[in-house]
């Protein structure tokens, strides 16, 4: 288990998920997950903040309006959120949802980078994060989906000075990772001969898990869908899954504790 206390700027920090129906999101990640899920009061809309064994894990929202449903959102560690929505406005990204205040917990923003993946801004004041990484049940990769891949690595590296590293360059696989470059927070994958025709950019996030067939199994037993059957790589062990409600993610074996 890895516990998290504090992020690198510039990097993700948090996930939350935005669902048409929180009740049925919130039993099916708990029983996935093992996740215990707390209720903030109407002042915060009845967000939902999960834990796994006692450490913040992510968090769940009902739909706003018209905004996307079902679906998990990445959100970047930024110092001043109206500094970084300018920066970003600046270099190419359209602004989703202006600089907000979350009470006492952060100031937020949404944005859409150059290549139309939707991403968060958060500056902590209460709510620092994440808490639990590289376990079962916490956050193990973040990973952008690039239609646009060179102007969406620059746009990062230029926005939220990225340190990144080339793992693969050809045709078949292009992609590159950020963040310290002994203990690399996330991914940029060339994805635009992979992605069917419509599908725009975005991100994804995996989650750990000890066993990514019985995970799998799991997912199916609670009305989800697996996409993408268990697969070995010289990365690790990983399934893609999706939620009863559609919302897509990745499971990481991680092959350590107990649960999912």
């Amino acid at each position: 288990m890895t516990v998290v206390t504090t992020h690198r700027l510039g990097e993700p920090c948090w996930v939350d998920y935005t669902s048409s129906d929180v009740p049925r999101a919130t039993e099916f990640y708990t029983a996935l997950f093992g996740w215990t899920a707390e209720t903030a009061g109407e002042e915060y809309g009845g967000y939902v903040t999960f834990r796994r064994d006692g450490r913040r894990v992510a968090g769940l929202g009902p739909r706003m309006g018209d905004a996307q449903a079902n679906t998990w959102l990445t959100h970047l560690l930024v110092e001043d959120a109206d500094a970084a929505e300018k920066a970003a406005l600046d270099n190419g990204a359209q602004v989703i949802a202006p600089t907000m205040t979350v009470g006492d917990q952060g100031r937020l923003a949404v944005i859409a980078d150059p290549g139309g993946a939707v991403v968060g801004l958060w500056e902590p004041e209460q709510h620092r994060g994440y808490e639990l990484v590289a376990a079962v049940g916490g956050l193990a990769w973040h990973e952008l989906y690039a239609r646009n891949y060179a102007v969406q690595v620059d746009f990062y590296t230029r926005v939220f000075g990225w340190r990144t590293q080339v793992l693969g360059d050809t045709a078949d696989f292009r992609y590159v990772t950020f963040g310290d470059p002994d203990a690399p927070a996330g991914g940029v994958y060339d994805a635009n001969g992979m992605l069917p025709e419509g599908v725009p950019s975005h991100w994804v996030v995996y989650f750990g898990v000890a066993d990514a067939a019985a995970a799998s199994q799991r997912v199916i037993d609670l009305g989800g869908t697996v996409i993408r059957d268990p697969w070995d790589s010289e990365f690790g062990r990983f399934a893609q899954v999706t939620d009863p409600l559609g919302g897509l993610f990745f499971l990481h074996e991680v092959g350590t504790g107990g649960g999912a």
